[in-house]
């Protein structure tokens, strides 16, 4: 799940606690075939692959295991990898609005996994448009603060193309244009900053507070999306006070 508010870092810590890894694994792996049938398999000349590898490197995935799925992606085993990008709309609790992000091999089946998980949890379909309006697609760049200033982040990547630098509580956020990325991936390395992930991302426009009650209704639809193997990516506009954070932590 994707957003970095204070309920995607709530939502970040229990996928650790849960060993939610084979799952990720799967979503990475895909991830990189796409990229290498798209862009072939040379990561100095398909920018798309190596992002997908960093990301799955960052995440532990072994090295064996990425380079099956950039070798598989391209078309060197015989394989044929054929995903379709599908992103659905649905209304959360109290308003809140969702993106769902799928890549499948079956668009009949994702339609039907993620209908039924919407439904079942809380949540409703929306009509095309009348969600998405409310997000834009953006770089995002996470970093821990490790003492650094929003100036010092700034200084480092400003002239790489950033737009903005928010404060997301442990960590900075820096914000861009997705095709900025790497420029800002530099600057970093370059000013020895270490970031956390690196990813585009679709952002919301402004966000909206739930209560306790709507916070709990709001993790169990989420949970119930990022376990079908055909959602990438779960994006929303919600986000939680440190109070209701609280309040979930200590149950």
């Amino acid at each position: 799940m994707s957003g970095h508010s204070k309920w995607a870092t709530t939502k970040h810590k229990k996928a650790i606690i849960d060993g939610r890894r084979a799952k990720s694994f799967a979503k990475l792996i895909k991830n990189i075939e796409v990229a290498a049938r798209m862009g072939g398999p040379d990561l100095a000349g398909n920018p798309g692959l190596e992002l997908a590898v960093t990301k799955a490197k960052k995440t532990s995935v072994p090295n064996d295991n990425i380079d099956r799925a950039i070798k598989r992606g391209a078309g060197l085993t015989g394989e044929v990898v054929d995903y379709t990008e599908i992103m659905y709309e649905a209304r959360g609790p109290q308003g809140s609005a969702l993106l769902i992000e799928c890549l499948t091999d079956n668009k009949n089946r994702a339609a039907s996994e993620v209908r039924l998980a919407i439904s079942r949890n809380g949540g409703t379909i929306a009509d095309p448009g009348s969600v998405s309006y409310l997000f834009a697609r953006k770089g995002v760049v996470v970093l821990p603060k490790n003492g650094l200033s929003e100036d010092d982040i700034l200084m480092a990547v400003l002239d790489a193309g950033a737009e903005e630098v928010k404060d997301s509580g442990e960590n900075w956020e820096i914000h861009s244009e997705p095709s900025d990325l790497q420029a800002i991936r530099d600057a970093l390395k370059e000013a020895g900053i270490d970031y956390e992930t690196d990813e585009a991302e679709f952002v919301p426009s402004m966000q909206v507070d739930l209560d306790v009650d709507g916070a709990k209704k709001f993790m169990k639809l989420v949970d119930a999306l990022e376990d079908l193997d055909d959602v990438q990516n779960v994006y929303s506009n919600a986000d939680l006070s440190e109070e209701v954070q609280a309040a979930l932590d200590a149950e």
